[in-house]
């Protein structure tokens, strides 16, 4: 690669860091890499509702980052062919930081090789037009998703899962697919080259569960799932979610279920008939699929299980604010457990175990 400006993508930052080193090992070539690559990183901004002092090195901190990885663009290489400046945490930027780098971007030297590295938050709009217009070259990981990782870093380090094993691993680890080159790369270590694990084998390596997308708690209430319901619930609570380092908070899961029990409700209604009658009574914002299971379960809890489902959120709300004194998880808890059983009851199964789903149903 021989390109003036790069952009690192990728919403896990392990993940990340591998599609950066990479690169960077294809743009240094056989160039020293310690004279060739100057590395900096965009201090992180206020958090929402906090002062601009607030944060860790404020605006001048983010001018004076990007005053000197622009310094160090502008520069000849030294002993090497190219000069290599990497701008990490892009996304702390603020609007008005991005001003000095589109002016680079747009006359940029051709001894040197900028790479802009996601991470810290979405990147400010003029910086992805500065970063369009300047051509500049995306890299991203091969693989994201966690059945695929586990599967490109098996084959890399020449170990085998046997299939119950790869889905324990899947299944375990969820959507934190950043955790999977470590196990690989311990799993390895313990079994040498060419082993064939099975579950025992992998079992004592997995740590902490992953992350779980918000889809498979609504998908196991809708199924009247209870013990699925209230396992999903507590990984949402329990495990940092890709790329935040933090799990939910029990407000975003609340969130969560009433934006579930909006769509729910608006297709509760006799015009709709079809799920393509249900994708335009949303407005055209899901496809159909989900609209398809959003009318199912509007037909199953009908307008008196609605109403139930929106007591049960009223009140669990009120509590999260205090209401009474109880823990956060524990309202949770109760209000997942009360809507599974809901549905439970409105498709006719057994109630904690989940109900069949419906006919052609698969994962969103």
């Amino acid at each position: 690669m021989s390109a003036a400006v790069y952009q690192v993508t990728g919403s896990d930052p392990v993940l990340r860091g591998e599609a950066l080193e990479q690169l960077l090992a294809e743009v240094v070539g056989d160039d020293d890499r310690t004279l060739a690559v100057e590395e900096f990183t965009v201090p992180g901004r206020a958090a929402p509702g906090e002062a601009e002092s607030d944060a860790p090195s404020g605006a001048e901190g983010r001018e004076e980052i990007v005053a000197a990885a622009l310094n160090a663009a502008q520069s000849p290489p030294f002993m090497t062919g190219r000069r290599v400046v990497v701008l990490h945490e892009a996304g702390n930027l603020g609007t008005g930081d991005v001003a000095p780098l589109a002016a680079y971007f747009a006359r940029p030297l051709d001894t040197t090789a900028f790479v802009v590295v996601g991470g810290g938050g979405r990147l400010p709009k003029s910086l992805g037009d500065a970063l369009k217009a300047a051509k500049a070259v995306k890299v991203e990981p091969a693989a994201e998703k966690t059945g695929e990782v586990l599967s490109q870093h098996l084959a890399d380090a020449g170990i085998e899962l046997r299939p119950a094993a790869a889905k324990l691993v899947t299944t375990h680890l969820g959507e934190d697919a950043g955790r999977v080159p470590q196990l690989v790369e311990l799993l390895a270590a313990a079994a040498g080259p060419g082993a064939t694990l099975d579950v025992a084998d992998v079992e004592p390596y997995l740590g902490d569960a992953g992350s779980v997308p918000n889809y498979q708690l609504t998908n196991a209430i809708e199924v009247g799932d209870m013990a699925g319901a209230l396992a999903t619930l507590r990984r949402m609570l329990t495990a940092p979610g890709p790329g935040q380092g933090r799990p939910m908070h029990p407000l975003q899961v609340m969130g969560t279920l009433h934006s579930y029990y909006r769509r729910v409700a608006s297709l509760d209604d006799p015009r709709v008939r079809s799920p393509r009658d249900a994708v335009a009574a949303l407005d055209g914002r899901i496809k159909e699929y989900p609209a398809r299971k959003a009318l199912d379960q509007a037909r199953a809890l009908q307008t008196d299980g609605l109403r139930k489902a929106f007591d049960y959120l009223f009140a669990a709300d009120l509590d999260l604010k205090g209401a009474r004194a109880i823990p956060e998880d524990a309202v949770l808890e109760v209000l997942v457990a009360r809507l599974a059983a809901l549905s439970g009851r409105a498709r006719g199964g057994p109630i904690g175990r989940g109900s069949p789903p419906p006919s052609g149903s698969r994962r969103r």
